[in-house]
């Protein structure tokens, strides 16, 4: 019954499930009765990390030869486990966790993952689904994103029982990063010009690349692209810039051998230029990744105004950031500036507004009549952050906005914060219903 049980969970994807059947003796190793096919590989195919992870921690072995067993393509270089059945799925985060230690794969077993990754990185989807299939019809494409954290898509390709992303060149990549052979800037950045959507996961994984192991050559690389005629590679410089420069948000640690600029010397005089909205956003977003007492607060600040009023909403958005860095109190001008944005038509840039008046430490003329206009915004976040600021502040329109929000979710955010703050409030923790002085 167990086994049973065990193949039932990893089919419905029921991770928390696989790992207590594991923990209670189950399996890691145990196929599928129905068609011989291993519980990683199942895992594999459906792209499914968790279910993986789960079974890799209890000892599945992702290099175990499958002889035989249905799905895999052992012609290609590195024969057929799971783990060239990830890299031919085209998912970078799948292939690097089922990734081994490294000294379990000796040179030639690299080498082949890096050709068998190449082999996909330059083939045409449609016609491997085909080969490997040998189903007809059409093949059905659609847009994925990468779980859990949403944060990167990938074009997916079915036709019949197989399924491939578009990633494979993201998955040489990160091979190379395992192996110590990086590409050079030149060679990720053609890589990431291929799929041009710096959502796009293979985008995403050279700029992370250049983040995570920078050199600094690949510094005077970005900088150099900063006035190139193509808005692509600008873009994709000021990506790399950004993160350079903050340590990709603290994922990594900013290299100060390499980094020498402050966040608005590399920025400051690009946002007064850039004229495309795209790369403009990016750079304004570098540019607010400036600490609050920069020297040069009030050119950030000038910058910052002067795209309140830009035609493009994610100039705008990226407007508020820059104006926000003054938590504990905020001149009128600027402030009038951010409520305007408040009052937006597009909502991620209200949401943004929204969340930073929230964080405002002194009281502002005008602020709870600002916060109490977005309590009915359509964006559910932005609702969030005006109940939160109305309780900040001792205003019992909080009340009445929070009901209206429930149930909320007090583990996640931005819903812990109201939560606190309705506790505060109901607790009568407000000295000063006209101070949010000591709520934050």
């Amino acid at each position: 019954m167990g086994s049973a049980e065990l193949v039932a969970a990893v089919r419905r994807g029921d991770a928390d499930a696989v790992r207590e059947l594991l923990d209670a003796g189950g399996d890691p190793e145990r196929c599928d009765p129905a068609d011989g096919v291993p519980l990683l590989c199942l895992a594999v195919a459906a792209y499914d990390e968790p279910v993986a992870e789960a079974l890799l921690d209890a000892g599945a072995d992702p290099l175990r030869p499958l002889d035989g067993v249905p799905g895999g393509d052992p012609g290609l270089p590195g024969g057929d486990t799971a783990l060239t059945r990830a890299v031919d799925g085209g998912s970078s985060t799948m292939s690097v966790r089922l990734l081994p230690e490294l000294v379990r794969l000796d040179a030639d077993a690299r080498a082949a993952l890096l050709a068998r990754a190449r082999y996909w990185a330059e083939a045409d989807i449609e016609a491997e689904l085909r080969r490997s299939t040998g189903a007809d019809g059409p093949v059905e494409r659609r847009r994925v994103w990468e779980e859990p954290l949403r944060t990167s898509f990938h074009e997916s390709f079915s036709l019949g029982d197989g399924t491939v992303r578009d990633g494979h060149l993201g998955v040489l990549t990160v091979l190379e990063e395992r192996f110590r052979m990086p590409a050079p800037f030149d060679e990720l950045l053609a890589r990431a010009l291929t799929r041009p959507d710096r959502d796009h996961g293979v985008w995403t994984d050279a700029v992370v690349h250049l983040a995570g192991c920078p050199g600094a050559e690949d510094w005077a690389a970005a900088e150099a692209l900063r006035d190139h005629p193509d808005r692509l590679r600008r873009l994709f410089a000021a990506d790399v810039l950004r993160c350079l420069v903050i340590g990709f948000g603290g994922m990594f640690p900013r290299s100060s051998t390499v980094v020498e600029k402050e966040a608005s010397e590399v920025f400051l005089p690009w946002a007064r230029e850039e004229r495309d909205p795209e790369v403009l956003a990016q750079v304004l977003r570098g540019l607010s990744e400036e600490a609050g007492d920069s020297d040069r607060s009030d050119e950030i600040d000038a910058v910052g105004l002067s795209y309140v009023g830009h035609p493009d909403p994610r100039v705008r958005r990226e407007a508020v950031e820059t104006l926000r860095r003054e938590l504990t109190s905020m001149p009128r001008h600027k402030l009038d500036a951010v409520y305007a944005l408040a009052r937006d038509p597009e909502p991620a840039v209200r949401e943004r507004a929204a969340h930073w008046l929230t964080q405002l430490r002194e009281e502002a003329p005008g602020l709870t009549d600002v916060l109490a206009g977005l309590v009915d915004d359509e964006l559910r976040a932005t609702r969030v952050h005006a109940a939160r600021g109305l309780a900040l502040r001792g205003d019992p329109r909080c009340v009445e906005a929070e009901r209206r929000l429930r149930p909320l979710d007090p583990e996640g955010w931005p819903d812990s914060d109201l939560v606190r703050a309705m506790w505060r409030y109901e607790e009568g923790k407000v000295k000063d219903s006209g101070s949010a002085g000591g709520w934050l």
